[in-house]
């Protein structure tokens, strides 16, 4: 089968993405094999081309956000069939037996593995998946649309969630991709206000048509003190000023895997009158289905730009320097 792998990480105008050929995956035990539709372009992807997330394996594929059809159904599984549509997420493994796990949080597991990180994703014509591990998707959404929801829209809405932003409160918003556009939705759903920081026109101008309450650059304070924050963007000197920006007992939920240093904080400015900052570590398996049902009932709607799949590593590209308004997502054509 064609596949991209990440071949020697570092600046993605190098090129450190790399066309392979790789045999066709057969499931497992409690495994699928999956036909790759399209697979969602997430700044960990790139985060992972550039060498910011060190590669576990040398030419892994990456791709965390696959919709695809089941092809293939390994021993001891129940619960699809041949030729359902389902999503590949993030999140591939966890023990089950750690004690996050048995209390409700794997999302900490301390043995968990990562699709497109520690095993092969969905820059390829095929990708197998933990049964347990996949999603069902909702028939709202085509494939492009569903794409992004599987790790863009599944991490914001937990950051959202850890930001514990009150029904009705007042949200900032700190960079406005992929995931934050999706974020946004849910928030704006559950009658916040929310105030969108980024330095992309663009952006602001889709955020405005969406419901946003205000948007501005990110260097700006919001027009109002903030309830809660939540920072996409993975850019540390941002910390700053999207703290000072909270009223008092405002969270400020940090989305990304990756992010720059964060500068010294002034304890009374930043942190005093009960702020909080706190990060997002993957996600649980009810996080996802939460969300994707509350994604359906909305409906949201998802902005996102198509690629062909043998164009990844310029949708990656163009991800890292700011050219994708929401989301990108990989076509998994003939013939690429």
């Amino acid at each position: 089968m064609h596949a991209w792998a990440v071949d020697a990480p570092g600046p993605i105008g190098g090129k450190p993405l790399r066309r392979i050929e790789r045999p066709i995956p057969r499931p497992g035990r409690g495994q699928l094999r999956v036909h790759v539709r399209v697979c969602g372009v997430c700044r960990t992807d790139l985060h992972l081309a550039e060498g910011d997330l060190s590669p576990k394996e040398h030419l892994v594929i990456p791709g965390h956000e696959v919709v695809g059809v089941v092809d293939e159904i390994g021993p001891d599984c129940s619960r699809f069939e041949e030729g359902d549509r389902i999503g590949v997420p993030w999140l591939a493994h966890t023990c089950g037996t750690c004690r996050f796990c048995t209390a409700g949080r794997e999302n900490l597991c301390i043995a968990p593995l990562f699709t497109g990180w520690d095993l092969d994703g969905g820059y390829a014509e095929y990708v197998v998946v933990d049964e347990r591990f996949a999603y069902a998707i909702p028939g709202t959404f085509t494939d492009q649309e569903a794409a992004p929801l599987l790790c863009a829209g599944i991490i914001g809405y937990r950051a959202l969630r850890r930001s514990q932003l009150a029904p009705g409160g007042r949200l900032g918003i700190y960079g406005f991709g992929g995931s934050a556009h999706l974020t946004a939705q849910v928030a704006l759903a559950e009658g916040a206000r929310v105030h969108v920081l980024t330095r992309s026109v663009d952006a602001q101008r889709l955020a405005m048509e969406l419901g946003a309450t205000s948007a501005g650059h990110e260097a700006d304070p919001p027009p109002e003190p903030l309830d809660a924050a939540i920072l996409f963007a993975p850019v540390g000197t941002l910390v700053r000023p999207a703290l000072a920006a909270l009223d008092r007992g405002g969270v400020l939920a940090i989305a990304g895997i990756h992010l720059s240093d964060i500068p010294a904080l002034n304890y009374e400015r930043h942190l005093f009158e009960e702020r909080t900052l706190c990060s997002v570590t993957a996600n649980t398996r009810r996080d996802g289905n939460d969300f994707l049902e509350i994604a359906a009932r909305i409906p949201i709607r998802v902005s996102a730009t198509s690629y062909p799949m043998d164009q990844a590593d310029q949708a990656l590209e163009d991800l890292g320097r700011d050219r994708v308004n929401g989301a990108a997502v990989l076509e998994n054509r003939t013939g690429w």
